[in-house]
């Protein structure tokens, strides 16, 4: 049906360009927003009549009868109708709905993928504070960049997979501290816990169980691989350096076990202590300096950021000559840019809001290039936790906080994913841990990957009973599909391309999980209509590759989610 939409738009695109000469790149079919309306719609004498001087209703009429004489619509199309001030409404014949099944099972995982357009681009996501376990925040986010990765890769980029590590700064020191504390032999509650009086944020330390975890893993002296570096404790209490090592690399590695049982993986780790060491910090600053973009006040160094918009200009470097946070992320995004990456998308909670407009201004004045605009955001908000009825606010592994990984050991992976998908990123969401369990329509999860389960099962069936085979249905007959149901199903299938593109533009891989929805749905209508393995030959086989079709819809859409298509439930 894709290549009857291509016809029926060539044919467009060469009418109106007769009618108007430019207009036929302007050629698009709509999709009605009632079924009943049509398959596609056309507004093209509406927007022509002002140019044109002349009556949308009367140029519609033109307009229909010069595409009723092409081979194209008299070969595709049933009727072309107009509606209102100069609507098209067109229906196709059901062989043109026919050919989707035809491209489907011809292209296979590849339905709905673009061609490669040679261009990178790097998702940015999760970058969680290296302090403790990730938390089903963390899980939203790794949901989404993954889902989001997907999607462009479905578009023909090449697609670069960072996480950032914040492995600098005050909540570096917090986390040694609470971690020597314990090794000492100290405990939350104690008096020193809360008072110490050698670090003013003593009131922050980490409260949960695996500092005690990790502090033991330190007097045991343990060694620990964090991506391709090992790091071995020596014991000793005293030693600040080698216990914020140790902890750092230990918490990267249970960080990493997180990812894993998400089935998430990293094309590369970025750490912030790199662009110290590696001196692009300073060498931002610089730059800013020597581009006229600071000023010197109250023994601070301020970046004009309100040339960029800002709402005010920004403290760079504080009275105690230390950095505020946004100026590594400067340095950092410099990077990105000059290691080839034109596009990046970071993904981030909405409390980052604040730093969007003041990373970008400072990537402005720093005037090597960058488009305005550098980088795309996608902020999401947090995740409220919901079981037997009642939230879930404490882990007594992370002592204040649902990780991700009680998550998915009350629910599962695929229930994790789906369901931190199926809300746009930006809406509140609540998790509810029963309804991701329960085996009923009321689990979308469920419900999706009931119906991939179900073809399967017929599938299966079929072959048993010495049908040929799925390659077998590429060619069959499909002109006995024609009832409502099966019509409904190949429209469906046919938008899965142009929902897949929309998707990955607007960074909303929550479409995906409302398209699969959808498409569950509308199987479930044509599984309980008509029955599938019929004694008519050419019947059966026609509806089998119908459903066979559905199911690699259903699979390559729950890919893109990261989520399983299982052959049984």
């Amino acid at each position: 049906m894709l290549s009857v939409k291509q016809e029926l738009l060539a044919a467009l695109a060469a009418e109106l360009e007769t009618l108007s000469p430019g207009a036929g790149a302007r050629a698009a079919f709509e999709n009605p927003k009632v079924a009943a309306h049509g398959d596609f719609a056309c507004t093209a004498a509406m927007q022509l009549a002002k140019p044109l001087k002349a009556n949308p209703r009367a140029l519609g009429e033109q307009l229909k009868a010069a595409l009723e004489a092409t081979p194209a619509f008299q070969q595709w199309v049933d009727a072309i109708e107009i509606a209102g001030p100069g609507f098209l409404n067109i229906r196709l014949k059901p062989a043109a709905k026919q050919q989707i099944v035809r491209e489907v099972l011809a292209q296979g995982a590849g339905f709905g993928n673009q061609a490669s357009r040679g261009e990178n681009i790097l998702v940015e996501f999760v970058s969680a504070n290296p302090t403790g376990p990730l938390h089903v925040g963390h899980g939203r986010q790794a949901a989404i960049g993954d889902a989001i990765s997907n999607l462009y890769s479905t578009q023909g980029w090449k697609v670069h997979r960072e996480f950032y590590y914040n492995d600098a700064g005050v909540q570096i020191d917090t986390l040694t501290k609470s971690t020597q504390l314990r090794a000492k032999g100290f405990k939350p509650g104690d008096e020193c816990w809360p008072t110490d009086g050698e670090n003013p944020l003593a009131k922050n330390f980490y409260n949960g169980d695996y500092i005690a975890d990790i502090a033991n893993a330190f007097l045991a002296k343990e060694t620990i691989k964090a991506d391709d570096r090992e790091f071995t404790a020596n014991g000793d209490v005293e030693d600040y350096d080698n216990i914020r090592q140790f902890a750092v690399a230990y918490l990267r590695n249970e960080q990493d076990k997180d990812l894993q049982a998400f089935n998430l993986k990293f094309d590369e780790y970025y750490l912030e202590s790199s662009l110290y060491e590696n001196g692009h910090v300073e060498e931002t600053v610089k730059r800013l300096i020597a581009n006229g973009k600071t000023y010197e006040q109250d023994g601070a160094l301020w970046l004009k950021s309100t040339d960029y918009g800002d709402d005010k200009d920004r403290v760079m470097r504080k009275t105690d000559g230390g950095y505020t946070y946004f100026v590594p992320d400067v340095a950092y995004h410099i990077q990105k840019f000059k290691r080839g990456f034109t596009k990046v998308v970071n993904i981030q909670g909405t409390d980052h809001h604040g730093t969007i407009a003041r990373v970008r201004a400072g990537l402005q004045a720093a005037d090597v290039g960058i488009p305005e605009g550098y980088p795309d955001y996608v902020l999401h908000t947090m995740v409220r936790v919901v079981k037997n009825g009642e939230e879930v606010k404490i882990s007594k592994r992370a002592g204040s906080y649902v990780t991700l990984r009680d998550l998915i050991e009350w629910t599962s992976k695929d229930a994790v994913r789906f369901f931190l998908l199926s809300r746009k990123p930006d809406t509140e969401y609540t998790f509810d841990v029963d309804l991701a369990v329960a085996q009923n329509n009321d689990n979308p999860v469920y419900y999706v990957q009931y119906a991939h389960a179900r073809i399967q099962s017929v599938l299966r069936a079929w072959q048993e009973a010495g049908g040929a085979g799925l390659p077998s249905l590429k060619d069959v007959d499909l002109s006995a599909l024609e009832g409502p149901q099966a019509q409904a199903l190949m429209l469906l299938l046919a938008k899965y391309p142009e929902m897949l593109t929309a998707a990955a533009e607007g960074n909303a891989p929550h479409d995906v999980t409302f398209y699969l929805r959808d498409l569950a749905s509308s199987y479930h209508s044509y599984y309980d209509a008509e029955r599938i393995l019929v004694d008519d030959e050419k019947l059966k086989l026609a509806r089998l590759a119908l459903v066979a079709a559905t199911a690699q819809v259903l699979h390559n859409g729950l890919a893109v989610l990261g989520v399983s298509a299982p052959e049984r439930m």
